[in-house]
This record gives structure tokens, sequence and C-alpha cells, in this order.
């Protein structure tokens, strides 16, 4: 999901660079980037991995995905603050008006995902505190329904107030996956090694990929916030102290509980150990509010594609969509979907990277986004073939660096620099007069 942080990051000079004097410190993102990290997804992606590879594999695993993660979103930041241009923009004047209509569909249909892996949370945890509170066997199928419904309602008129609620509830939500892992550990002590027949088998490159991928639309859109950063330094260091800090903790506390109790399902874990309703309906609130940020972000992407349809008419499409992939069984298939946004997203930010260092390097950036052709085939063509590519030799069985996000990444970017040097138009030589 897009970041935001209840200060309308993103929506202010959307069409235009940003002035220097609404900068703020580094600092401020990454609060927002930390915040974000700690999430239930991000515990259930922990949970899985640990009870697949174990305890040592998994916090390595997690401290590789925050570096990888850190200097992923230092580059993407660099070039915001270079540039003061949201991800939109950089986008467009890099794959062109059409070509930046296809990625901005290819995103919305990715927050719609990720709100039927949240809404999926919110039906289980109702489930849950039926049973636990009134003894009443839940369906989890009509919670769903009815949290899409709720959610989608919430997003067209109360997003303002949900946001600013979502950044309140983070404390309180590692607060819980804290003390998840210590009931969980004084219960049945440290354990360092997974089942002998994991619930899901992977390697330690599929573990890596699905941490990388879980955030990398978050690193793709990264400008919408790291564009305010006052320095190219104060947006470098604000990645250097979240992505790093942040995801080795929440993946700890998710391996140790989850090893402990051999279980993933955070629900399933809050009831085992006692913590009762206030936990599970802190999970509620925790779901509801970053789908909120989910549809609101995806309504953007679709308006701003789309304009002559109302960005709520997107929001409650979000809504349909998402709780459809819920009901699909979207949460059953978590790391798949992980490593499939590991292999999609990665080759957008690289040539809107590559770009901003070659084909605008030295040109206003106010000018760079004028007169915009419909498609800037290398990039369109690069992005596409990369992806056919990567996903080919995932389901292959073929890497180069064992994890496919990062081949999807190098991959993309070595093929578009070579692009960009074979249709470098040349300079005919001017003649002696």
């Amino acid at each position: 999901m897009k970041p935001d942080d209840g200060h309308d990051f993103g929506e202010e000079y959307a069409t235009a660079p940003l002035p220097a004097m609404k900068t703020v410190s580094g600092w401020r993102v990454a609060l927002v980037v930390g915040c974000f990290t700690i999430s239930l997804p991000t515990f259930l992606n922990g949970a899985e991995i640990a009870l697949s590879i174990g305890l040592v594999g998994a916090v390595l695993a997690a401290i590789a995905a925050g570096t990888i993660l850190a200097i992923g979103g230092s580059i993407t930041s660099a070039v915001s603050v270079m540039t003061r241009l949201n991800t939109y923009l950089l986008v467009q004047r890099s794959f062109g008006i059409a070509g930046a209509s296809l990625v901005n569909v290819v995103i919305a249909v990715i927050h719609f995902a990720w709100f039927g892996v949240n809404v999926s949370f919110f039906g289980q945890a109702m489930v849950s505190a039926a049973d636990e509170g009134y003894g009443i066997e839940g369906s989890f199928a009509l919670f769903v329904i009815l949290g899409s419904i709720m959610m989608t309602v919430t997003t067209v008129f109360g997003f303002r107030l949900i946001n600013k609620v979502a950044l309140v509830t983070v404390p309180f939500l590692a607060a819980i996956l804290i003390a998840i892992a210590v009931a969980a550990t004084a219960r049945n002590g440290v354990v360092f090694d997974p089942p002998e027949i994991p619930m899901e088998a992977m390697t330690f490159g599929i573990a890596l990929s699905s941490l990388i991928g879980a955030d990398m639309l978050t690193i793709t859109a990264m400008p919408d916030l790291s564009r305010y950063t006052r320095t190219k330094v104060g947006a470098i260091w604000s990645m250097v102290v979240s992505f790093p800090v942040f995801a080795p903790i929440v993946m700890t506390t998710a391996a140790l509980a989850a090893l402990a109790m051999n279980e993933s399902n955070i629900m399933a874990l809050i009831v085992e150990l006692g913590l009762g309703l206030p936990a599970l309906l802190l999970l509620v609130i925790s779901a509801w509010t970053i789908n909120t940020l989910n549809l609101y972000s995806a309504s953007l992407s679709l308006a701003a594609t789309f304009p002559k349809i109302g960005r709520s008419v997107y929001v409650v499409i979000g809504g349909v969509i998402g709780c459809g992939f819920a009901l699909l069984g979207i949460i059953e298939a978590f790391i798949p979907f992980l490593v499939l946004l590991g292999l999609l997203i990665p080759p957008i930010a690289a040539i809107y990277v590559i770009d901003s260092y070659t084909r605008f390097r030295n040109r206003d950036p106010a000018e760079t986004i004028t007169n915009i052709p419909a498609f800037h085939w290398r990039a369109v063509g690069t992005w596409l073939a990369a992806v056919a590519i990567a996903l080919t030799a995932h389901y292959s069985g073929v890497s180069v660096t064992s994890v496919p996000a990062l081949d999807a990444t190098i991959g993309a970017a070595l093929a578009y620099i070579v692009v960009l040097h074979m249709t470098k138009p040349v300079k005919k030589p001017v003649r002696a007069s």
C-alpha cells in the first residue's frame, strides 16, 4: 500500500514539482515508514517464513530484506528530492501518458489485492471475537462482505479521520505483537527449528523475495513522501533508520510466536494465549484503517488515469474487487502473492530511477513533465519484457541470485540501460563552412 501520514502528503502539487518551502526534516518520513512496517501482513509473512526456514533463517532474511529495502528506498528518495516530483509524474515522464496509465491500473489492482488480504484478517478477527465473546460460530464470508462494505463507506465519507486513527493504533498494535511473542515463548520456550513438515516449503531466497515484495510498492511510491524531505542526506537517513530497524523487530516477534506455538494465524494465537477481546478488536481496527488507505491510494491512481469518473466510484469498485479476492482465498496464497509483487513492481522503479540519471539529468524537472507522448516504448517494452522473463524464470525454477525480486530488478535495470544505449540518437557532425 502507498504510504500516507495523515498530513495530506502526496495531494499537494500533484502535477508539478514541490516548492522547497514545503519541505520537512527526514525523521517524519522515517516515522511514517516505520508505522507501515508494523502491520498484520508483515506479522503473517514473518510467521509463515519462520515455520518454513526456522528462527535464525527468518531473522537473517528480515535483516537482509531491511537492508535491501533501505537501499532501494534511498535511491528512489534521492530521485524525488532531486526532482521534487511525485511517483505518478516520475512514472509518466518515463513511460508516457498512456504507458503510465497501464502502470497505474496494475498498481490499483495490487492495492485491491492488499485490501483482500487485510479484509481477510478482519474476517478472521471477527470470527474469533464472536466465538471468544459470545460462543457464536461466525461466518468468515459474511464478516468479509460486511467488513468490505463498512471499509468502503468509511473511505468515501471519513478518510481523513480514519487516516489519523491509523497512526494512533500503530503503537498499540506493536504492543500486541510483542505481547504475543512474550506469552508464546513463556509457555513453550524459544524454538529455533521449523516443524518437520512445514506449512509451506520455501528456500531462503523465496523468503527474502517475499519480504522484499511486500514492501516494493512502498519503495516505488516513496517519492510521494520523500519529495517533502528537505535534503538528500535526510531522505537517505530516513530509510536507514526505518526499514533495517522495524522489519527485523516485527519479523523476530512473529517468528518467536509462530515457532513456539506452531501457528501463523495471529487470531488463533491471541485466542490460544488468552489475550482476549480487546486485542482482537484492535486487530479489527488495524485492518479497517489500513484498508481505507488501500482504497484511497488506488482511487487516486485511477482518478488521475481516468479523470472523467469520480473517485468515489473507484473506491466502490475497489471494495468489491478486494472483497472478491478475500472470498477467493488470497490469504491462503499470501507468500506467492508477495513473490509476484517482487517481480511486477521493482522494474518500474528501476526504469524511472535510470531515466532520472540519464535522459532527464541536468534538466529542469518542470520542463521534463511537459509535452509527454502517449508511450515511451523503450520503458514500456522493457518493463513488460522484464516481468515476462522474470515470471517465466521463477516458475521454471531458474534464478541468478536465488532471489526472484532481485533477478527482476537487476535484469530490468541492465536491459533498460542497454536499450537506452542502443537507441541513443546519433549526433550528426557539424560541417565546417
